[in-house]
């Protein structure tokens, strides 16, 4: 009811009558049902809310679901079914298209769930420093590259691909920001050594498209594995790409 994203079902009344007054045609209509939901249920409770708030507009062509999908973000971590939803979901949209008489286009947004595993993002390590209590995996980025893990707390498995199968140790994984940018806090890895390559998994999504140029550091390349081939799609930053878009200013003229 309180939310940035939309209308709340409690302002369609008032919609309603905006619509009838200026007869804008509604053609189609569309829900944010949130991100990272496990549970089939939340989906139809939500589909529900949106089958009853479709009916009372009479001109839709589409009925767009959003997305919401969760997918694993470890090994032994587990994804929405989307299976078992496309089963209970298309039964329930038939029934509602068939009262609704018309036959409306379904529509998601699964973004997140299609390119989130297409994606690792990999550093080196600077250097393994030991405290008291704490060994600090240190890392050629930051949150400048990878901003998720600091911004939603969210939880990226760490691979050491230079050491896979090392036994275990807890390292917190930090990068070379001059402020918090921590990856990991005491996450088990294995054994890390300077030099070794950090793999972050599920960084298809939210990885590339949010990081900047903070503290001027270079973006990274990326780099795409296809037919067994590494062939390179975006070039490392340079210093003259930061300096590309600015003006040179004449001091003496101002």
């Amino acid at each position: 009811m309180d939310s940035k994203f939309g209308i709340s079902i409690h302002q369609i009344p008032h919609l309603l009558r905006i619509i009838n007054n200026t007869n804008i045609k509604v053609n189609g209509i569309h829900m944010h049902t949130g991100s990272d939901i496990l549970d089939i249920d939340v989906f139809i409770h939500a589909a529900e809310i949106l089958f009853e708030t479709a009916s009372k507009f009479k001109d839709l062509d589409f009925i767009d679901f959003g997305s919401g999908f969760k997918v694993p973000y470890s090994p032994t971590d587990t994804q929405t079914n989307i299976e078992e939803l496309g089963l209970k979901l298309s039964k329930r949209f038939k029934k509602f298209c068939r009262d609704y008489g018309k036959e409306l286009t379904l529509a998601f947004e699964p973004g997140k769930f299609l390119v989130s595993e297409a994606g690792n993002f990999l550093c080196s390590v600077n250097s393994i420093k030991q405290t008291t209590s704490t060994v600090f995996a240190q890392v050629d980025s930051g949150f400048n590259h990878f901003i998720r893990p600091m911004m939603y707390g969210s939880n990226h498995y760490i691979e050491n691909l230079s050491n896979p199968n090392d036994s275990e140790r807890f390292y917190s994984v930090v990068g070379y920001i001059c402020e918090t940018d921590t990856f990991a806090s005491n996450r088990r890895i294995s054994k890390i050594t300077e030099g070794d390559v950090l793999c972050f998994k599920n960084a298809g999504a939210y990885c590339f498209s949010m990081a900047s140029n903070y503290n001027s550091r270079y973006k990274p390349s990326e780099i795409l594995y296809i037919n067994d081939k590494l062939v390179e799609i975006r070039k490392r930053e340079t210093i003259d790409d930061l300096l590309n878009n600015q003006v040179e200013l004449d001091f003496e003229k101002l």
